[in-house]
């Protein structure tokens, strides 16, 4: 991957933040925190690693991705807004009651969502059926999932995990956002998952770790996958909860609050800043 395609992606990912931290701005409520620390893995999925068709969005052979931390929702919106499955200027209706993009994703409503998701810990659980069917039926597509690191405290992951590596699902990648907090403050206080890596390697995974805001290597710990045909494997990505807005950066009250006038005035000219840094007018 060279430097422009690199510059490509981050200002696919600078987009993201900004209609991420607008659209909560604009529904009065949300989760920006953690939809703030996957915003450049989801535009290196979705702009290229994946293998999707906007046009179609039931397209039987396309990648799936699961977002298992279904309220981070509004970055998953604004990348699939982004890539073409539904207007961009929907994004403002964000939790509105008659609007389709509710808080959490609906595959029956959303175009592009493969699952509808929110319960935490059942998305790697659904990922492994889906990874199932594309090995056993031979259609080779491949699924992702998007994991948070309060998330894995959930019992139910740790059975989809065993379950995955039995099955030998090596169609499946887990990026897990480990931004290091949750609503209740930090994860290694809460119920701490550590160490990530030798359990997960424990569990028969493929693990490797990242800087999960660096473009660069989110496209090669997605490349190193593919060279692993027989297991499940898990990209522990290193991030900032609120990444992008220097006032919620590394807070775990910035969950799920959003941002009144005066900080939204604060947080879109910092995220324009970005924007006009990477040669976007927004």
């Amino acid at each position: 991957m060279d430097k422009q395609e690199i510059q490509e992606l981050e200002k696919i990912a600078a987009k993201i933040r900004w209609h991420t931290v607008h659209s909560i701005f604009s529904a009065g409520s949300g989760h920006p925190g953690g939809a703030l620390s996957i915003a450049d893995i989801l535009a290196t999925l979705y702009f290229d690693i994946m293998k999707i068709n906007p046009l179609q969005p039931k397209w039987s052979e396309r990648d799936r991705l699961v977002l298992s931390k279904g309220h981070a929702a509004p970055s998953y919106y604004a990348a699939l807004a982004l890539r073409g499955y539904f207007p961009v200027d929907d994004m403002v209706t964000l939790r509105n009651f008659d609007s389709y993009l509710q808080g959490h994703p609906d595959m029956k409503k959303i175009p592009g969502v493969d699952m509808s998701t929110g319960s935490l810990g059942q998305g790697l659980s659904v990922a492994n059926g889906m990874a199932l069917v594309s090995k056993f039926d031979g259609s080779g597509f491949r699924v992702f999932a998007m994991l948070g690191d309060g998330e894995i405290e959930e019992g139910q992951i740790w059975e989809a995990a065993m379950t995955a590596s039995h099955y030998k699902l090596g169609n499946l990648t887990a990026f897990l956002d480990c931004n290091g907090l949750q609503i209740d403050g930090k994860v290694t206080d809460v119920m701490s998952p550590l160490p990530l890596k030798e359990k997960f390697q424990a569990f028969g995974w493929a693990v490797t770790e990242i800087d999960g805001h660096s473009i660069e290597a989110i496209k090669n710990a997605a490349d190193w996958a593919q060279t692993i045909p027989e297991q499940p494997k898990l990209i522990i990505c290193r991030t900032i909860k609120g990444k992008g807005v220097s006032f919620m950066e590394n807070q775990a009250g910035w969950h799920g609050a959003a941002p009144n006038q005066e900080q939204w005035q604060v947080a879109q000219n910092e995220l324009n800043q970005v924007l006009l840094s990477l040669g976007v007018k927004q």
